[in-house]
């Protein structure tokens, strides 16, 4: 599953350093591209940052088909993001996010990409691919407690968003959601 999600994340931080050079973040002193995984982040990793794509993990499933003795598998991956403008009155931010939709949605397509292992050097074509559905956005959050409260539901489980806290800062945010299909590096019995 590891491997999917590498797959996934490098081919959508590639395509935004394509798409816009610009977006940028600075990460323990580093300059990437605005996308980062929260899992691999330092659990004391400051504030999330404005204009930059946060992805989370969720559920994995196992579905009907298979490839050989490779399972088909789904996991649900939710983006989320937020920007205060960039003026002091903060009258640009729905301008500000309707760019980042439009970078989200530009750097889901094409809708698929090589699975690769990225633990070797240089990294290695598993042979396989991934592939996902579009983004499903919600609705546009703004700066209030109530907004910053949100919480996505995954089956039965529900979790906080990594950037949810209790700000009153001006922020609209957004999370979208979509589902990236795989086979598994598991082989079936």
């Amino acid at each position: 599953m590891q491997f999917a999600k590498d797959s996934f994340f490098l081919a959508l931080q590639q395509r935004l350093a394509a798409l816009n050079p610009a977006r940028t973040v600075t990460l323990n002193g580093a300059t990437v591209p605005a996308i980062l995984v929260v899992e691999n982040l330092l659990p004391a990793s400051a504030d999330p940052q404005p204009n930059t794509f946060y992805l989370e993990w969720g559920a994995a499933n196992v579905l009907d088909g298979h490839a050989g003795n490779s399972a088909l598998m789904s996991l649900v991956c939710v983006i989320s993001y937020f920007t205060l403008g960039t003026v002091a009155s903060m009258v640009d931010r729905g301008r500000l996010l309707g760019q980042l939709d439009g970078e989200l949605l530009g750097i889901c397509q094409p809708p698929n990409t090589e699975k690769m292992d990225y633990t070797q050097s240089p990294s290695a074509d598993l042979g396989t691919g991934i592939f996902w559905s579009q983004p499903a956005f919600d609705e546009a959050l703004t700066g209030g407690v109530e907004d910053d409260i949100a919480v996505y539901q995954t089956g039965k489980s529900a979790r906080r968003l990594f950037y949810t806290q209790d700000y009153q800062d001006g922020r609209v945010a957004r999370r979208a959601q979509l589902t990236v299909f795989f086979f598994s590096e598991v082989t079936l019995l």
